[in-house]
Formats: C-alpha cells, sequence, structure tokens
C-alpha cells in the first residue's frame, strides 16, 4: 500500500503577476523551486488564501532572484495580484518512506522572501 502525502509546499506566496494570454502553469522563483525541491513540469495544487479557489497546474521555472509566482492562462482568472497563496506537491509513499518522511515546507514573506524551511507540519495555532 502506499500514501500521498505532502511532498512539499510553499507557505502563503504572494501572487506577483497572472499572465491570461499564456498556454498554462505558475511560474516560481528558481531560488524557490531549490528550496522546496519543487521541479519543472511537476503537478503542483494551488489554494489562493483569499478567494478559496483550489486548482491544479504545473511548475515552470522563473528567474532566479525574481521573488516571481505568476499564474498563466486560465489559473490567471482564479488569483489577483497581491494573493496569497500555498504551492502543494504530493507524493506517493510506501509505509517503508514513511518510516523517514519529511516534508519540505517553505515560509515566505510578502515579498516571497524565504523566512524559514522545516519539515514540521504546524496546525492552525501558530
Amino acid at each position: 500500500m502506499t500514501f500521498d502525502m505532502l511532498y512539499s509546499k510553499i507557505h502563503r506566496a504572494t501572487v506577483t503577476d497572472a499572465n491570461l494570454n499564456y498556454v498554462g502553469s505558475i511560474t516560481i522563483d528558481q531560488d524557490l523551486l531549490d528550496a522546496s525541491k519543487l521541479r519543472v513540469g511537476q503537478k503542483v495544487e494551488i489554494v489562493n488564501v483569499n478567494n478559496g479557489e483550489r486548482f491544479s497546474t504545473y511548475v515552470i521555472k522563473g528567474d532566479r532572484g525574481s521573488k516571481d509566482i505568476c499564474l498563466n492562462g486560465a489559473a490567471a482568472r482564479k488569483v489577483e495580484i497581491g494573493d496569497k497563496i500555498i504551492i502543494i506537491a504530493y507524493g506517493n509513499y510506501t509505509e517503508v518512506e514513511l518510516e523517514n518522511y519529511k516534508p519540505i515546507v517553505v515560509h515566505v514573506d510578502s515579498n516571497n522572501d524565504i523566512t524559514e524551511i522545516t519539515n514540521e507540519l504546524i496546525g492552525s495555532d501558530r
């Protein structure tokens, strides 16, 4: 048996752009990709904290240091510039793999600067 578990997330990133005239996806700054271990082309779920939208897309690489979080194509209609979003990737793990399970949680500030990288899942009391 395998379990679908959080692999990685970027928590409360700020949307910097929304580009309707693009094929689709989410552009993420290369520094954030490195920190979160997300890969170009990987499926991610986007949760918009501001409006409750929840949708899936895939990752494309943004310029390193740009702090870009840009929703492209149809996904651009689901966000506004300045919205807070959570970018989530899941993985399938066996029971043996879960013995050493450590998700990656990248916290960012309102400028999309990394403030903390942890392996802990913390509840809403934080």
